[in-house]
């Protein structure tokens, strides 16, 4: 990416984060700075279901009570300016899809970043107008996708290319993909400039209930088991180098909020709800967040076979070089927390 891109998402996050507060200073290490008073982390997140583990943290306080002090938070559309802000120093952690986790450590040799946690798994469709019966009928068509090399992104044009039709990075192609916010999708839905979608949660929801749009995939029909990774917790490793212990913190703030959406998925669901109010100022509507709730599966199992299956796609459809991936996972801290709690361990295979 232009370094002068790269300054935009910069600043752009940054304006995010100053609405918080001024930037803490670090510490040299531990959990306090040189006045004792509690590292404030830097965290970023998406507005999505899919984020939930984080929407619950901020909303509830849990990552509050874990931390010492509330997170300064920052929100984002897609991973790839998640990522960019990671780089820049904006924030120091954030919840992400597996493509953008990889694009990261990819581009900088493995040395910028950490998968330390999984968070999400499924919870992904492709959404389409009634018309569209079959694969076949999406030639000539235009979907949306959340961001150019995003997790969704990859995923579409890996399996129309699996199909048989081409999908271009420049757009040409059987198939025309429009990368834009998830915001805007159901408008143009609705407007019928773009044909469909392939999103997320609540968005995939949303095309259908209130879009009148129909789901022409699952994409848990395409992997095995039905689970693969849609949100992962990345860090970055000069923070996590710099303060293990708040990374650790962090981390027992994930599972905690992971148990809470999976032990009272009904007290979770309003939670979740405000948090999106806060974040869009709009509450889902209750058919919607029931509906995409039950498509996820809210877990720290980082479902590594299917991010190292994602890395191939990606690289099949020329959109990541061929990586190496071994050392992208760090999960030494989350299986002292989950062991600590009684829990069974997570692996990176």
């Amino acid at each position: 990416m232009h370094r002068r891109l790269r300054g935009r998402i910069a600043a752009a996050a940054l304006t995010v984060l100053a609405g918080a507060g001024t930037l803490s200073a670090c510490g040299d290490d531990g959990g306090d700075d040189k006045s004792g008073a509690p590292i404030q982390l830097k965290l970023g997140y998406f507005p999505n279901i899919t984020h939930a583990t984080a929407l619950v943290g901020v909303q509830k306080g849990i990552f509050a009570k874990h931390l010492g002090t509330a997170p300064k938070t920052a929100t984002f559309n897609a991973g790839p300016a998640a990522v960019e802000a990671l780089f820049s120093g904006a924030i120091d952690a954030t919840f992400v899809g597996p493509n953008p986790s990889i694009n990261a450590w990819s581009k900088s040799h493995g040395k910028a970043v950490h998968i330390i946690s999984g968070a999400a798994s499924g919870g992904v469709s492709l959404v389409v107008k009634p018309g569209i019966n079959g694969v076949k009928d999406l030639k000539g068509k235009k979907i949306a996708t959340p961001q150019l090399g995003n997790t969704q992104d990859v995923a579409v044009r890996y399996w129309l290319k699996k199909n048989g039709l081409s999908a271009n990075k420049d757009g040409s192609g059987d198939v025309k993909i429009v990368p834009q916010e998830n915001a805007q999708t159901l408008q143009t839905f609705q407007q019928g400039t773009i044909d469909g979608a392939w999103v997320p949660e609540p968005f995939a929801s949303r095309l259908v209930l209130e879009g009148k749009g129909k789901k022409l995939l699952d994409e848990k029909s395409l992997w095995p088991g039905g689970k693969f990774v849609i949100t992962n917790l990345i860090v970055s490793q000069t923070f996590e180098k710099k303060h293990p212990d708040v990374v650790k913190k962090l981390l027992q703030g994930v599972v905690e909020s992971t148990d809470f959406l999976t032990q009272h998925p009904d007290e979770a669901k309003p939670v979740i709800n405000d948090a999106l109010t806060k974040l869009s100022g709009k509450p889902l509507k209750p058919d919607v967040l029931d509906s995409a709730f039950k498509e996820i599966e809210f877990t720290t199992d980082p479902v590594a076979s299917s991010l190292t299956q994602g890395a191939q796609h990606a690289e099949e459809i020329g959109l990541l070089a061929k990586t190496d991936l071994n050392g992208i996972y760090q999960l030494g801290p989350l299986n002292e927390v989950l062991k600590a709690s009684g829990k069974a361990e997570v692996s990176d295979k």
